[in-house]
C-alpha cells in the first residue's frame, strides 16, 4: 500500500481537473497542463472588479475642489469642466475664487511690440488672443504696444450652445483676462446651470445677449446679476420664461447698466421696468418690443426717474401704451436724440400733439414712426415745432399724412416716406424750398397716392443741396416731378428711380443736363420707357464719375447704350443690363473697351446673347468678382462650363 500511495508528495501523484481525480504514473501517456493555485477566493475577486469600475466621482466635492484647484492652467480646467455638470460647478467655484482674489491686482503681460492699428484675433475654440502671430493675453498701455483690456467675446448659436460649452468658456476665459461679451441664440441646451457657470466664472462680463432661449428662467438671470455686477448691456429676446424678477435682480445688482433691450418676453411688465428706472442711473438706451404686459406705468417710470435724464435712445414697438406715454416722453425726454415708435395702435392724434407741445424733445435728431394709426398732419406739425433740431424723419404706413404735414419741417437733412399715400408734387416742392440748404437725402417708397400735377417751375433763384434721391414704385411720379428735381437740385449724386413707368427720356434729360457735380450711382431699373438716348447722354455727361449703373428691365435699351458705356465710362465698377435688348454685339463692345474694369456684371434674362459672347465674357472676367448669366438661353452648357473653368475666382450665377 505504501508503494501505491506516497503521502509525502500527494501533489506529485494526483491532479485535480474539474470534478475528476486522475493518478499520475510513469506509464501514463495523457498530458495534463500545469495548474496555478488560486490566490484568492471567488467573493474577494468579485469585490476587486467592482471597485475597478468606480471613478473619481466617489470622492466628495471638497476633495475634488482641492484636486482641481491644483490644475496647472486654464486649458486643463476647460477640459475637466466638459466632463460633467458636477465638475462644471466645482471648477466654476474655483474660477470665481481665483478671479475674486486677483480682482484688485490685475495681471498683465507684454509679449511683443506691434503696430497700433494691427487687428487682434481671437481663436474661438481655445479662447486665446493672438497678435503679431504670437499668443498673448493682455497688452499694457504704451507707445509701442497695442492696448486691449483682455475681454473676450463669444457667440454661440444652435447646437453649439450648451451648458457644458458655457462652462468651458467660463473656466477657460479666466486665464485670458475674463469674458466681456456673450451672445447665445436659438438653443434648448442652455439652462440656468450654464448661466450660473458664467456668473461664477466671468465677473467681468459687460455685454449679455440671450435670444430665443425657452429653457432659461429667472434663476439664471438672477445668478448673472449676482456674479456680474459690471454688466452694462443686456439684450433679452424671445425668452418666454423670464419675468419681472429678472429685471429686479439686474436693477439691484447692476448699477452700471447702460443699454437694455427686451423683445417678445410676455411675462415682463411694468414692475421690472420701474425697478430698472429707479436703480440704473446710467441707462442711456432702451428698446422694448412686443411685450404685452408693458404699459403706461412702466414707460412713465423709466422716463420720469433719475435714469430718464441720461436717456438718449428710445424705441417702443408693439406695446399697449396710450397718449399718456407720449406725453411723458415729450416732457421728460430732454436728452433723447433717437426716438422710434412702431406699431402703437392705442395712441391718437392728441398723443403726438401733446408730445410736440411738451418742449422736452429739443435735442431729438432722429424720429421714426411706423404703423401708428394716430399719425396726422396736426401731430406731425406739433412735432416739427417742438423738435427744432430734428434732422432725420422716417414715416411708414400712414394714411392720414399729407402735403400739409410734409411742409411743416424746416431743418431736415434726411426724409424717408413709405406707404404714405397722401403726398403729392406740391408737398415735395414745398419741402425742397423750406429745407433747401440742409436737405441731403429723400426717399419715397410705395407711395401709391403720389400725384404729379405737371408743375415745371422755371430755373429758380434758389437751389436745393439734395444729394441722394430714391423713388420706388410710386406710379404717379413722372416727368414733371423729375424735371422739377433737375432744375432745383443740381448737386445730385445718387439717383434711384425704380419701377416708374411714367418716366421717359424727356424727364431724365433735365436731370442729366442740369447736374453740376457728376452722378455717381444711377438706378433706372423698371423704367420701361427709357431708351438708348438716355443712356448715351448719361454716359457722355457723367461717364467720368459714374460708378454704378442699373438698367434692369429697361427693355428699350440695346447695343447702342452698351457702346456708349464702353466709350465714355472710365470708373464704372457695377453694370446691370438684365432683361435689356442687348445682343452679342453689345457684349463685344464692352470687352473691347480696355479702360473698363468691371467688378460686377449682370446680363440676366438677355435672351439674344448667344454662344458668341462667351469669349468676350472671358475677357471681361479677368477683373470680375460677380457675373450673372442666368436665363441667357443662347449660351449652351459647354459655354457655361468654359466660363466656370476660366473664371474660377469669380462668383458666377448661371
Amino acid at each position: 500500500m505504501s508503494k501505491i500511495f506516497d503521502f509525502n508528495g500527494g501533489d506529485d501523484l494526483f491532479c485535480s481537473w474539474g470534478s475528476s481525480t486522475y493518478a499520475k504514473t510513469k506509464e501514463s501517456t495523457i498530458y495534463f497542463p500545469p495548474l496555478k493555485r488560486s490566490r484568492v477566493n471567488a467573493p474577494f475577486i468579485f469585490e476587486i472588479s467592482k471597485k475597478a469600475e468606480s471613478s473619481i466621482d466617489v470622492l466628495p466635492d471638497a476633495c475634488l475642489f482641492e484636486i482641481f484647484r491644483r490644475l496647472p492652467g486654464p486649458q486643463e480646467r476647460s477640459v475637466c469642466a466638459s466632463i460633467s455638470k458636477r465638475w462644471l460647478m466645482i471648477l466654476s467655484e474655483i474660477c470665481a475664487t481665483k478671479t475674486t482674489q486677483s480682482a484688485e491686482t490685475k495681471r498683465t503681460s507684454i509679449i511683443s511690440p506691434c503696430l497700433k492699428d494691427e487687428i487682434l484675433k481671437c481663436d474661438d475654440k481655445t479662447g486665446v488672443v493672438y497678435s503679431c502671430g504670437k499668443e498673448t493675453e493682455v497688452f499694457v498701455k504704451g507707445d509701442d504696444y497695442c492696448e486691449i483690456d483682455g475681454y473676450l467675446t463669444r457667440n454661440l448659436q444652435g447646437k453649439k450652445a450648451t451648458d457644458l460649452r458655457l462652462a468651458a468658456i467660463a473656466v477657460g476665459a479666466t486665464g485670458h483676462g475674463g469674458l466681456g461679451k456673450l451672445s447665445v441664440r436659438g438653443s434648448n441646451g442652455v439652462t440656468n446651470v450654464g448661466l450660473k457657470a458664467i456668473a461664477m466664472g466671468c465677473p467681468s462680463l459687460r455685454v449679455l445677449s440671450l435670444w430665443n432661449l425657452s429653457s432659461i428662467g429667472d434663476q439664471g438671470i438672477i445668478e448673472i446679476a449676482r456674479g456680474c455686477p459690471q454688466l452694462e448691456k443686456l439684450d433679452l429676446s424671445h425668452c418666454a420664461s423670464l419675468s419681472d424678477d429678472s429685471l429686479l435682480a439686474i436693477a439691484n445688482s447692476c448699477p452700471n447698466l447702460v443699454s437694455l433691450t427686451i423683445e417678445s418676453c410676455p411675462n415682463i411688465g411694468n414692475a421690472g421696468l420701474q425697478a430698472i428706472g429707479n436703480s440704473c442711473p446710467k441707462l442711456s438706451s432702451i428698446e422694448i418690443k412686443n411685450c404685452p404686459l408693458v404699459g403706461d406705468q412702466g414707460i412713465t417710470s423709466l422716463l420720469s426717474s433719475s435714469s430718464g435724464n441720461l436717456l438718449t435712445k428710445l424705441k417702443l414697438q408693439g406695446l399697449n401704451v396710450s397718449d399718456i406715454s407720449l406725453a411723458v416722453i415729450g416732457h421728460y425726454g430732454k436728452a433723447v436724440t433717437e426716438l422710434a415708435l412702431v406699431g402703437l395702435q392705442n395712441v391718437t392724434e392728441k398723443g403726438f400733439w401733446v408730445m410736440g407741445k411738451g418742449r422736452g424733445l429739443e435735442k431729438l435728431r432722429s424720429l421714426t414712426i411706423s404703423s401708428c394709426s394716430g399719425v396726422t398732419d396736426l401731430g406731425i406739425e406739433s412735432m416739427a415745432k417742438g423738435c427744432p433740431d430734428l434732422k432725420q424723419f422716417c414715416l411708414k404706413k400712414s394714411t392720414l399724412f399729407s402735403d400739409n404735414g410734409l411742409v411743416s419741417f424746416g431743418s431736415l437733412e434726411s426724409l424717408q416716406l413709405e406707404e404714405c399715400h397722401g403726398i403729392s408734387q406740391y408737398g415735395f416742392l414745398g419741402l425742397l424750398f423750406k429745407c433747401a440748404e440742409k436737405l441731403k437725402s429723400v426717399s419715397f417708397s410705395n407711395c401709391l397716392g403720389y400725384k404729379d400735377f405737371g408743375i415745371v417751375p422755371p430755373m429758380a433763384k434758389w437751389s436745393s443741396s439734395l444729394r441722394s434721391l430714391s423713388v420706388r414704385n410710386c406710379p404717379g411720379f413722372g416727368d414733371s416731378s423729375l424735371a422739377m428735381l433737375g432744375r432745383t437740385c443740381p448737386q445730385l449724386q445718387n439717383v434711384s428711380i425704380s419701377g416708374l413707368h411714367g418716366i421717359t427720356d424727356e424727364g431724365l434729360v433735365t436731370v442729366l443736363e442740369n447736374n453740376e457735380i457728376g452722378l455717381k450711382k444711377v438706378d433706372l431699373s423698371g423704367c420701361v420707357n427709357l431708351t438708348d438716348k438716355s443712356v448715351s447722354l448719361l454716359t457722355k455727361l457723367h461717364g467720368s464719375t459714374l460708378e454704378v449703373l442699373n438698367l434692369d428691365g429697361c427693355r428699350l435699351v440695346g447695343d447702342s447704350g452698351l457702346e456708349a458705356v464702353a466709350e465714355h465710362c472710365s470708373v464704372l465698377s457695377e453694370l446691370d443690363v438684365s432683361k435689356c435688348s442687348i445682343t452679342d454685339s453689345g457684349v463685344l463692345a464692352l470687352a473691347r473697351a480696355v479702360h473698363l474694369s468691371f467688378r460686377i456684371l449682370s446680363i440676366f434674362g438677355c435672351s439674344m446673347v448667344s454662344e458668341k459672347s462667351v469669349g468676350p465674357l472671358l475677357t471681361l472676367g479677368e477683373n470680375l468678382m460677380g457675373l450673372n448669366v442666368k436665363q441667357c438661353r443662347g449660351i449652351s452648357g459647354s459655354g457655361i462650363d468654359a466660363i466656370l473653368e476660366r473664371l474660377w475666382k469669380c462668383d458666377v450665377l448661371y
